[in-house]
Formats: C-alpha cells, structure tokens, sequence
C-alpha cells in the first residue's frame, strides 16, 4: 500500500465518521436550541433543563439511526477487507 492509498483511506474513514456522526450532532443542536428558546422565554435558568433534553432526544436519535449507521460501516469494512484481500494479507 502506498501513501497515496494510505491518504485516500484516511480520508474515506474521515468522511465515514462525519455521515455517521452529523444527524447526531444535528439533533443534540436543535434540541438545545430549542431548549435555549424556551428558557429565554419563560426565565427559567434550571441547569438540568438543558442537558437532559439533550441527551434523551440524541440516545432516541443514534437509537432510530443505528440500523443506518451499521450500513455505512458494514460497507466500509468490506472495502477494507477486499483492499486486505487483494493485497494478499
């Protein structure tokens, strides 16, 4: 393998891991914005009101989405194993 190989299947991993975390990530931030809004408008600063929306609506969100996740990883993998094979590991 070369570095030319080595790079583009760093970069490949790279762009994996953002599809697979970006819906995630995008939850936790609408939900929290959402959050914001709702204390800005009734002036209720509780500390707990921000995190545990939070961190229900993104464990609901990698829970609805894993079955998605685990496509894109299965197929990343057997890119790898084909690579494995082909270069007679």
């Amino acid at each position: 393998m070369n570095e030319a190989e080595l790079l583009e299947l760093a970069q490949e991993a790279i762009l994996l891991t953002i599809k697979i975390a970006t819906p995630v990530m995008l939850v936790g931030l609408v939900v929290g914005v959402l959050v914001a809004l709702v204390q800005a408008l009734t002036q209720i600063q509780e500390i707990t009101l921000v995190f545990v929306p939070k961190i229900v609506a993104i464990f609901l969100s990698i829970f609805l989405l894993l079955p998605a996740m685990m496509l894109l990883l299965t197929a990343f993998m057997e890119m790898l194993a084909d690579k494995m094979i082909a270069m007679g590991m």
